[in-house]
Parts: structure tokens; sequence; C-alpha cells
């Protein structure tokens, strides 16, 4: 079974980062994973414990139409350059946690993704050496207000409302290039995306090495890799998973604007998934 590394809080708003047993305990570390971060010897018990996003990056940085079939969907063609754009880290939500529908849009989407965890701080990485600045990999959502991404002719609003970046629900070390990503939208069965990640233009080492050429990539950040092509519109009462083979399933409700006052005094954390 592979290893999944979770970030934790616990009954008593104790946060830790840990391993994840196959009896839903999680073993303690005493820092960050990548960070080496060693075991304490503790366990919490399962039931005991809230599922976090995995980490906590300084910065997101997202690449938009990295899948020539969603470049196809959104009417233009791949980019002949890695297209990033940033989301903020206060966007940044767990399993389970729901997302916000802001008032002010009327169309807010699906873009399931896969997420690069970096390691260690990035400047300048050549693609040959990009592979080992990726400490592991999780699953994202990179959620969007579809017509103000139309309205405003550039991207920041329409990705950086609180809660539209669904993050985890845990990290794995490693990771199948011909590994399956899915999006399903409540329950059913067909997916609404399905690609390999594979499929992608740019190649998650390509995207590390482009990226450090522009900014310093540092340990937890995130880099989301593009979605393939099926977007589509989530309502209030809605349900969304991502699913990617060889990671798990990242699932988030969607609840109106309303409701976020009294959900964010207590979120409500499902136990976790059976291994």
């Amino acid at each position: 079974m592979v290893q999944r590394y979770v970030r934790v809080k616990t009954r008593s708003d104790e946060v830790y980062y840990g391993k994840l047993n196959l009896n839903h305990s999680v073993e303690i570390l005493n820092g960050p994973p990548w960070a080496g971060g060693q075991s304490t010897g503790i366990e919490l018990p399962p039931q005991t414990y809230q599922l976090l996003a995995p980490c906590l990056p300084s910065k997101i940085v997202a690449v938009g139409k990295n899948y020539a079939s969603h470049a196809s969907e959104m009417g233009g063609e791949t980019p002949i350059e890695p297209l990033i754009f940033l989301k903020p880290p206060t966007t940044v939500i767990a399993q389970c946690q729901p997302i916000y529908y802001p008032r002010m849009s009327k169309r807010v989407d699906y873009e399931g993704e896969l997420a690069l965890v970096i390691g260690e701080r990035t400047k300048e990485c050549k693609i040959s050496g990009a592979g080992n600045k990726i400490w592991g990999y999780t699953i994202a959502n990179d959620v969007t207000a579809r017509d103000l991404q139309k309205t405003d002719g550039q991207w920041t609003r329409a990705k950086s409302f609180d809660t539209f970046c669904p993050l985890g629900p845990w990290i794995v070390r490693e990771l199948s290039p011909e590994a399956k990503i899915q999006t399903f939208l409540n329950e059913d069965p067909q997916p609404k995306q399905s690609a390999l990640i594979n499929e992608m233009s740019f190649s998650p080492e390509r995207l590390v090495s482009y990226i450090s050429e522009i900014m310093t990539l540092l340990p937890g950040d995130i880099i989301l890799t593009g979605t393939p092509e099926g977007i589509g519109s989530m309502q209030i009462g809605d349900t969304v998973k991502v699913e990617i083979e060889g990671i798990g399933t990242l699932e988030n409700p969607i609840v109106a604007g309303m409701d976020w006052i009294s959900i964010t005094t207590g979120l409500v954390n499902k136990p976790p998934q059976k291994l």
C-alpha cells in the first residue's frame, strides 16, 4: 500500500503532519514530511482527528489549458508555453469542507486537477532535475466563477474566492504517469471529466522548471497542472468528487453564501476513506 501523508487537527485543536495507517490511525510526525519530519511514536486513533488540507502553501501556481482537449473546448489552441496564474492560499480547503458559492457569480465550475507538492526551495531548475523537486502528489479542484472570468477578461477574481481550491485528501510520493483523473457530480456514475495525466501538453517536470524561472518555489508550495475537457457548472446542494488513480478521492459539497458564516464555526468532516 502506498504511504499517505496527511495533516490533521485533534479535538483539542492541535495540528500535526502524519502518516495515515491502514486502520485509519495517524502516526504523528514532528514536522512536515518534506522537511524531514520524523515519527514521534504517537498515534491518533480513528475518529479522534479531522483531516485538513495536506499542506499550507505560500502560493498556488496554476496552469491553464494544459490539456489540448480542454483548450479546444475553451475555444483556443494549446499555448506554446505554459499559461500560469496564481490562486491565493486562502482558497485552500480540505476534504469534505464546503465550497462557497459567491453571491456575485451566476456560474461556478469544477476543474479537477493533479496537484504537485514542492519539496525544496526551487529556483531556475532545469527540466532534468525538476522531478527531484516534486515531493509528492495530491488532488485539487480549481473552482472557477466562469461568468466572472469572461466578464473580467482575466482570471484573478474568478479563481480567488475563499474555498476555491479544495486540496487533498492526502499526499502520495509516487504516481503512475498513466493514472486516470476523473470528476464526478453528485451520484452520476458517468464522469464529467476523464483523462490520463500523461495527456498533459506540458509535463510536471516542464512545469516545475518553467515556473522556477519566474518565481522561487518554496517547500509546500502547490502547482495545479491543468484540467481535462468536460468542465461544467455546479449548483448549490451539489457534491463534486475528483478522483485520481493511485491517490484517492477529493469530495466537497457546494453551499450558499448565506450558509458560510455558520459553517466556518464548525466545518463538517467525514471519516477518512477506506484504504
